[in-house]
């Protein structure tokens, strides 16, 4: 994936950007644990990006990661007449003072939010697409039908 975004990246850039995906997964093994919820557009789990065996691997990937405790993986699924995501993706973090923070990205930049007005409209907006993805169950059914179609 890393490669197939312009603009053209040499050995090392693309060994730097996937060492720094790496390295972030170790947070799913921190002690005390961490809380992650994630949504995930069904489209971009069928798009096949990296061809069969990479969305095998993705598949695999994502039904591990959400057999852990810590983790809740839903799908939006790809008919949602309604969707309150529309505005783009966002990522949202609580800290240990218990402060929340928002993040957006677009293409080349991001945007730490930290105005409580502007995070209590991202944490809305997550909460709503939280009703309009699957279940966590209902997710996970999904990603096994689709790996057991590859």
């Amino acid at each position: 994936m890393t490669e197939s975004v312009p603009p053209v990246k040499d050995e090392e850039q693309v060994a730097k950007q996937v060492t720094a995906r790496l390295e972030r997964q170790h947070l799913f093994e921190r002690r005390p644990p961490i809380a992650f919820s994630f949504i995930i557009e069904q489209a971009l789990l069928e798009r096949g990006t990296g061809g069969p065996d990479v969305t095998r691997e993705l598949l695999d990937h994502l039904l591990e990661r959400s057999s852990r405790f810590n983790v809740e993986l839903q799908i939006m699924p790809r008919c949602q007449p309604d969707h309150a995501g529309f505005d783009g993706p966002l990522m949202l973090l609580e800290a240990r003072d218990n402060k929340w923070f928002g993040y957006a990205e677009a293409q080349r930049c991001g945007l730490l939010i930290s105005d409580r007005k502007e995070v209590s409209i991202m944490l809305q907006r997550y909460a709503k697409l939280r009703s309009q993805a699957l279940t966590a169950e209902d997710s996970r059914g999904l990603l096994t039908r689709l790996r057991g179609a590859l």
